[in-house]
């Protein structure tokens, strides 16, 4: 939580000043979680009710209440797992231009990813005309869709 302030008064004059928390903005908190979650800790169960760093160089190392950890490792997203119901990303759509999440690069694992020309057709250039109907003219445009292999 962060303190703001604002100042209330005549002519930009600070007569009164108001004062609250609140929190980051969320791309911040985005930064910050995603920064904890690569630097995030394993932990090997040491007893039943014990646990420490799976890491054996860093065992003595005590481990702080702002580290994020883990027991098990995350699934492979990549592959379709129906116990874990995980779908996989095969026949996923993606974007062949982005290096963002969306990415065929990312998205598709690898695999690569197959490319489908749709004809998609709409109304377009429509006009109301008095009294009481609306002409349109069809616009037909070919889209490059990308599904993942």
């Amino acid at each position: 939580m962060r303190l703001r302030c604002r100042c209330h008064g005549v002519s930009g004059s600070c007569a009164v000043k108001t004062c609250w928390r609140g929190l980051p903005p969320f791309h911040e908190v985005g930064a910050n979680l995603k920064k904890s979650y690569e630097k995030s800790v394993r932990l090997a169960r040491r007893s039943p009710n014990q646990l420490r760093r799976k890491e054996k160089s860093k065992r003595r190392v005590p481990i702080s209440n702002d580290e994020l950890v883990y027991v098990h490792r995350s699934p492979n997203y990549c592959r379709t797992n129906q116990k874990r119901g995980i779908l996989g990303t095969q026949g996923r759509v993606c974007n062949r231009t982005s290096s963002g999440a969306d990415s065929c690069d990312l998205l598709c694992c690898g695999r690569g990813y197959n490319t489908q020309v749709v004809r998609y057709v709409e109304r377009c250039h429509c006009k109301f005309h008095w009294c009481c109907y609306v002409e349109c003219k069809t616009c037909e445009t070919m889209i490059d869709f990308h599904t993942c292999k």
